[in-house]
C-alpha cells in the first residue's frame, strides 16, 4: 500500500468512527463562538505546528488563536522542544499569562498524549472552568504510559477525545529489508480533522442564522475589506 493509500484509508476510519464526536464538539464549539468565544489551540513541536495551521487561515474560522510557547516551537531548538515538553509544569508560568476567559474553549493536540506539558496544558484550564478538547492518537494509550506525575494521559482530562488513529510512533511505512517504519501520518491526520471540526463548526452556525466569522483569501481581489472587519471584530486575538 502506498503512502497515499494510507492516508486515504485513515482518514476514511477518522470520518467512520470519529464522526459522531466530531459532531458533536462541532456544535459544542458553535456555541462558544456564538456566545463571542474564541478557541485557543496548543501543541508542541509538530504538533504546534498544527496548532497555528488554523490560525488566520483562507476559508477557515476566524476566533482561533494559537497558544505559541516559543520554547516549545521547533524553530527554537527541536531537542530542546521535546526536553521541555517532557518538563512537568513548564508551561505553567506562560498559560498564566494566556488571555484565556470564560466562554472561551481550548484544544489541545498531541499525538501520544503522554508529556507533562499538554497534559498540564489541559489540566491548568480544566481548573479555571474551560471546556477542553483533545486531538490525540488513542493508540498510545496500551503500551505508552503516562509521563506526567499523576499518571494521566491528555485523554483522561479532556472534556472531548479525537482520535487521530495514528499508529504508535506515528511512522506507517514499511519495506522488507529496512528495520525502521517511516513516513509519518499525524499530520495529515491531525490537519484534517482540524478541519472537519471547523466545518462542522461552519455548518452549525449557518444554521442558526449566525454570522459565521470566516476568513476570505488575500490573494483574491476584494477580501481585505471583508478581512479587515473580521479582525476588528476579534480584536482581543491580535491578529
Amino acid at each position: 500500500m502506498s503512502y497515499l493509500s494510507k492516508a486515504v484509508e485513515t482518514l476514511n476510519i477518522i470520518e467512520s468512527e470519529e464522526g459522531p464526536v466530531i459532531t458533536a464538539v462541532g456544535r459544542q464549539l458553535a456555541d462558544v463562538i456564538e456566545g463571542g468565544g474564541i478557541l485557543h489551540t496548543f501543541g508542541c513541536g509538530h504538533s504546534g505546528l498544527l496548532a497555528q495551521d488554523a490560525y488566520y487561515r483562507a476559508g477557515g474560522l476566524v476566533p482561533v488563536r494559537p497558544i505559541t510557547i516559543e520554547p516549545l516551537m521547533l524553530h527554537e531548538g527541536a531537542r530542546r522542544s521535546s526536553e521541555l515538553e517532557r518538563t512537568p509544569d513548564f508551561v505553567t508560568p506562560y498559560l498564566e499569562k494566556e488571555p484565556v476567559r470564560d466562554g472561551d474553549m481550548v484544544l489541545v493536540i498531541s499525538v501520544s498524549g503522554r508529556n507533562p506539558a499538554p497534559v498540564d496544558t489541559a489540566r491548568f484550564f480544566k481548573k479555571k472552568g474551560i471546556k477542553v478538547i483533545a486531538l490525540t492518537s488513542l493508540a498510545y494509550s496500551d503500551t505508552q504510559p503516562s509521563r506526567h506525575v499523576s499518571g494521566q494521559r491528555l485523554e483522561d482530562v479532556a472534556d472531548w477525545t479525537i482520535d487521530l488513529h495514528v499508529p504508535v510512533g506515528d511512522a506507517a511505512m514499511s519495506a522488507e529489508g529496512l528495520d525502521q517504519a517511516f513516513s509519518p501520518l499525524s499530520s495529515v491526520a491531525g490537519t484534517a480533522a482540524l478541519h472537519a471540526l471547523f466545518s462542522k463548526t461552519i455548518e452549525d452556525l449557518h444554521g442558526r442564522g449566525v454570522d459565521v466569522p470566516i476568513f476570505k483569501s488575500g490573494n483574491i481581489d476584494g477580501s481585505d475589506a471583508h478581512n479587515e472587519k473580521m479582525i476588528e471584530r476579534y480584536g482581543r486575538i491580535g491578529f
